[in-house]
């Protein structure tokens, strides 16, 4: 059975996978004063990084209009069910529409296959769910028992996050100046996860320096999920990939992992996450 798995500007998976599995990326648009820019399409990685340093306040982030999705889904062959992996809808407006350009086109074809999945998690998050798709894909497991499977899996992934720099929290309006100042005075890190109610994001620990910071992510880890053996782990990062790599052998050394992917975070993710943002998503048991 073949199914066409679409995703958005809030995933970020490797470009080698998704070209491999001929995966659909409906881009998000991403607004620096007056220009606006898709996210893959207009702006490459190494444009965005230069013109976020240069920017007194952080670019806005807007969603795919229920148009994109419609003219995604439609491009799809009329007979190939669609399976879409949407950023979560704790942090916006995507996945509603997603469902809306869903229900645009079963208004002209209602005999399309289309299943939108709000995935409550975001970046490699949405890496791990789409790389366990595949698997079942592969597998030809029938769409619906898919479908059921990943609404499964998503509640058992996790998804956590570590902050290199305070700065881009602190332009975005999550943490006022005062407490950033005190902050970055102290050195203190960021540990963070998505919710699992509703995949927004909340900050579970602060932690003085980097190196503690780091060592108190791998053992969250473990404090999370077992098993390793039969699961993968992946690492997203923001224009950091010697950390990652560093961090990733970090993991592997504690826990014997299955496999592991690793891939850039793409301008949404990054631009609130900051330059040496990490984050590692792993199916909790």
């Amino acid at each position: 059975m073949t199914v066409q798995i679409v995703i958005d500007g809030g995933a970020d998976v490797p470009s080698s996978f998704i070209e491999k599995h001929d995966i659909k990326v409906v881009p998000l648009n991403l607004h620096f004063g007056e220009e606006e820019y898709k996210t893959g399409v207009d702006l490459d990685l190494p444009e965005f990084y230069r013109k976020l340093k240069a920017a007194d306040e952080l670019p806005r982030s807007s969603s795919p209009s229920p148009n994109d999705f419609y003219e995604a889904f439609k491009a799809v062959q009329s007979d190939v069910p669609i399976l879409n992996l949407a950023l979560t809808q704790g942090l916006s407006s995507t996945y509603e529409h997603a469902e809306m350009g869903k229900k645009m086109l079963l208004e002209e074809e209602p005999d399309r296959t289309i299943a939108v999945i709000n995935t409550k998690t975001a970046s490699c998050g949405v890496a791990l769910l789409a790389d366990d798709a595949v698997k079942r894909i592969n597998e030809e497991m029938s769409f619906p028992d898919l479908v059921a499977h990943m609404e499964e899996r998503l509640e058992k992934a996790t998804t956590l996050f570590v902050l290199k720099t305070l700065e881009n929290v602190i332009k975005g309006g999550r943490l006022d100046r005062v407490k950033g100042a005190i902050a970055k005075t102290l050195n203190i890190k960021l540990l963070m996860k998505a919710t699992e109610e509703v995949g927004d994001i909340d900050v579970t620990e602060k932690v003085r320096g980097s190196k503690k910071a780091v060592r108190r992510l791998v053992e969250q880890i473990g404090e999370y999920t077992g098993g390793f053996e039969n699961k993968t782990i992946a690492i997203s990062h923001c224009n950091d990939e010697e950390n990652a790599k560093a961090l990733l052998e970090k993991i592997q050394s504690a826990y014997p992992f299955k496999s592991s992917m690793i891939t850039e975070m793409g301008p949404l993710i990054s631009t609130y996450s900051g330059e040496g943002g990490l984050v590692v998503a792993f199916y909790k048991d």
